[in-house]
Order: C-alpha cells, then structure tokens, then sequence
C-alpha cells in the first residue's frame, strides 16, 4: 500500500481530502496534520510516500516545508499565483491542484501515482525510454508495465491502443499491420506485455492443427 499524509490547516478540509484519498486502490491514508510542525512529527512516525500538502499553514508556508519532507508532494492549495505555482515546482512538487476542485482532479492525480509506483515496482536500472515512460505514466498517460529495455515506448503504447480498441483478440501479425511494425516486432512487445500480466494469451486451432496466438488487453 502507499502511504499518503494530508496537510492541510482547515481540519474540515483535511478530512474532506483524506476521504477522496482513502478511496484510490492501493492508498492508505496514515494521517492528517494542520501545521508544518505536525506535519514533520507524522513524517517521522509514518513515512508516507506521498503528502497532500497546502501552501498556507500557520507556521510556515508548504512549498518552503516539501523541502525537508522526505516524500512525493501534491500541492493542494487555494494559491492560484503564478509565484506560488513557481514556487511549488521549484520546491518539488508533482502537481498543484487548485481549490476548490472537482473530485476527480484529486483523484486522477492519486490514481497516477499509484501507477506510477506499480510500473517501477521490481525495476532496477532503468534506460532513456523506461524512464521517459513511467513519467509518462505519473503525469497521466502511458500504460502500467514497464517496457523492457530496448523497447520503445511509443510502440508499447500504439500496441495497447490497438488491443484496447478491438473488441476481438488480435494475432501478431494483424497488430503488425494496424500500426506498421513487422510481425517479428509486434511479437516481442506482445510476449512481454502477457509476462507482466497486461495481455491475455489465447490458442485458436485452424484448418492446419498449428495454434494461432491471440492477444487481448486485460485492462
């Protein structure tokens, strides 16, 4: 589970955030604190991964706060300033959110980062394009398995869009066709996607007794 503090100096607000939080899969909110100084002690006594985390607290400002916070940041913050937003970025920050908000612009960012942290789960050294993917994936896009290295990003992508967009499993060679790639490329990128759990493989025995291998987005 991913661990996420709320910060936030209305306590009525914090709940009310702590709440939307609670109901992402895969978080577990492990506290609420209403000033930078609470904040630190829950830090110490949890380690959150993530902190939800407003800009104007009594004691000192969140964004001169996320810098001693040993955890990801989501700014959630009335500050619609541009130096707030600055500020925010500069110190760290994944995403400022703006209040009020709909619940959804919350929840996608939580549901982003989960994602995020599920795709490098079980990595170790990462290339360019594994890198360049799960940060695709924590800013909203991308899918959730990490391509094996040497793999493209991009054709990983374009792979799960035409899985996604059949409502028939596809064979390589018909995925090969729809986004022009051979069919010796379309297989090796398939192969890893039903390894890390992405895409079901099914057998289709024709006239010759030779298997057709079908693929289809698991979602």
């Amino acid at each position: 589970m991913i661990k996420v503090l709320v910060v936030d100096d209305d306590f009525r607000v914090a709940r009310v955030h702590a709440d939307l939080a609670a109901r992402v899969e895969g978080i577990e909110v492990v506290g609420m604190g209403h000033t930078a100084a609470q904040a630190l002690e829950l830090m110490a006594e949890h380690r959150p991964d993530l902190v939800l985390l407003d800009e104007h607290l009594p004691d000192e400002p969140g964004s001169q706060l996320m810098r001693r916070l040993d955890a990801a940041v989501i700014m959630v913050t009335a500050d619609g300033d541009a130096d707030a937003v600055r500020r925010a970025v500069a110190g760290g920050a994944l995403a400022v959110v703006l209040k009020p908000f709909a619940p959804e612009a919350l929840v996608s960012r939580l549901v982003a980062f989960v994602r995020f942290r599920r795709a490098l789960e079980g990595a170790g050294s990462l290339d360019q394009a594994q890198v360049d993917h799960v940060l695709s994936v924590l800013h909203g896009g991308g899918a959730t398995s990490l391509p094996a290295k040497g793999r493209s990003s991009v054709t990983a992508e374009a792979i799960r869009s035409a899985l996604e967009a059949s409502d028939d499993a596809l064979t390589a060679a018909d995925v090969a066709g729809t986004i022009g790639v051979s069919r010796a490329t379309a297989q090796r990128y398939l192969s890893d996607l039903v390894q890390a759990g992405r895409v079901e493989l099914s057998l289709r025995y024709g006239v010759t007794g030779r298997p057709e291998h079908r693929y289809a987005w698991r979602g």
